[in-house]
């Protein structure tokens, strides 16, 4: 009788568990679940719904990481080079602004929400995933470090036409992150409107200036 008992209180036990584990979606599903969330936001001053709206590089991303597989590699060459046709460069053809003004671009994360006014820049709110000065102890780590970006990659004159190529990619990088990497998950701050031209070039100099604090 007590064997009888355990045997049960066992299987009891075991369909409990199943019952609690969560099972794997289909990418299907997923996209119902989403249709359904997505019901629950709103516009409200500038944050608009339409920001929600994939392009077809998130989808494909979204789409390999629910999978829990890579994108293939056609496919990623695919998405890189959309992305890299869609890089504004500078209107002026000038690269690189004031680092002072790149500094706290880099140090505000101000910006995007509904209360916020179309009239203001917003920050690039990048100390949220990088480090990028000795100075600042608090910062992220879901980027790499970028102190010392230029120095270790040799730009002692971001003006010199030896240093022409990583100026262009840094530019590029701010602007279009994922025209180098199919999938990144850094914010494609030009390319979505998050920050301007100027903006950009200042980063650009922040990131490249011997004399910013990046390169000391």
């Amino acid at each position: 009788m007590k064997k009888i008992k355990l045997s049960v209180a066992l299987l009891s036990l075991a369909g409990g568990l199943v019952a609690c584990t969560p099972m794997q979606k289909s990418s299907a599903e997923y996209d119902k679940l989403t249709a359904e969330a997505l019901k629950s936001f709103h516009s409200k001053g500038i944050a608009k719904v339409e920001r929600l709206q994939q392009d077809d590089s998130n989808r494909l991303c979204s789409q390999a990481d629910v999978a829990g597989q890579p994108l293939d590699a056609a496919t990623a060459k695919s998405i890189e080079e959309a992305n890299f046709k869609a890089i504004q460069w500078p209107s002026d053809g000038k690269f690189l602004g004031d680092w002072k003004v790149g500094n706290k671009i880099a140090a505000s994360g101000k910006g995007m929400t509904w209360k916020s006014k179309t009239t203001s820049n917003n920050g690039g709110n990048c100390y949220n995933c990088h480090q990028i000065t000795k100075e600042e102890v608090s910062y992220g780590t879901l980027g790499p470090s970028l102190y010392n970006f230029g120095k270790l990659r040799g730009v002692t004159d971001p003006n010199s036409p030896a240093a022409k190529a990583m100026v262009e990619y840094t530019w590029g990088k701010i602007w279009n992150a994922r025209a180098y990497n199919a999938c990144s998950s850094m914010p494609r701050a030009g390319h979505n409107g998050v920050l301007t031209e100027d903006q950009v070039r200042h980063l650009v100099a922040l990131l490249l200036d011997p004399k910013s604090p990046v390169n000391q």
